[in-house]
């Protein structure tokens, strides 16, 4: 039996409808999915006690999707059963966003429970790799996504972020904590708005690919045509596309390409 630990965005709910079967949703309190009823809300502090509950219903693999930021904990509300577990939790909250995922990963793996990728459960949801918006990517915006791939590569070692705009070989702003959506919001901001550049995300270089996957989708393409850019590119099998075939339709209506970009661009 499948479990799904759903964060926030699109990603839980679009997942869930690529599935033949529902799966068991569990969320955190304070981070709960916008689209799906959860059945199992749960605590950090009480982590334990849900992977208790999970294998009593059988539960034998789990999928995590959608984003997740690190909630506050209250010492008090720690349980019996997450007790034996506070030192890896605590070790992962302060290994970066990288090392918090893979301390889960490790308490799930512990437990018997295999952790599976969005994607893996529903292949659809990674788009091939080319270009299929009528506009296409000219010498210019190619030179840029291999320009941003250097950046992204190097924003990776750092554990910084997933994401980059580039024009004529400069770096106009990178992903921070602040994630792609405000990022792109400043853009919009600069003094030469609709003069061009690339958007370009890719998953980190050392990321582990079952988890935390990096999306895109129709609030992406709008802000990236509020920003003055020309067009997005991705890396293929790399970055989910939520409701493709909209977004390649708001690709066109904006004048935007959308390329699906092997590594090296």
């Amino acid at each position: 039996m499948l479990a799904l630990i759903a964060g926030t965005g699109g990603l839980p709910g679009e997942l869930v409808r690529h599935l033949d079967a529902r799966p068991i949703i569990c969320a955190l309190e304070q981070f709960p999915p916008e689209d799906l009823a959860v059945d199992m809300p749960f605590r950090l502090e009480t982590f334990g006690t849900l992977l208790a509950a999970l294998r009593e219903r059988g539960v034998s693999e789990i999928c995590m999707a959608g984003a997740i930021r690190r909630p506050d904990i209250d010492p008090s509300l720690i349980d019996s059963a997450t007790v034996p577990l506070v030192p890896i939790l605590q070790k992962a909250l302060l290994a970066g966003d990288d090392g918090a995922l893979r301390g889960v990963i490790g308490i799930l793996e512990q437990a018997g429970i295999r952790v599976r990728a969005a994607h893996h459960l529903a292949p659809d949801l990674l788009p091939p790799a080319g270009c299929r918006t009528t506009r296409q990517p000219d010498d210019r915006a190619r030179a840029d996504v291999r320009r941003a791939v250097e950046v992204v590569s190097a924003m990776s070692a750092a554990d910084i972020g997933q994401a980059c705009a580039v024009k004529a070989g400069q770096a106009l702003a990178i992903e921070s904590i602040y994630g792609t959506d405000w990022m792109l919001a400043t853009l919009a901001q600069r003094p030469d708005p609709g003069q061009g550049g690339v958007f370009y995300k890719a998953p980190k270089s050392d990321q582990d690919l079952r988890v935390d996957l990096p999306t895109i989708g129709l609030g992406t393409i709008r802000a990236a045509a509020e920003a003055g850019l020309d067009g997005l590119a991705i890396a293929a099998g790399g970055v989910i596309i939520l409701d493709e075939a909209a977004v390649i339709a708001e690709c066109d209506r904006l004048g935007l390409f959308l390329w699906v970009c092997e590594r090296d661009g």
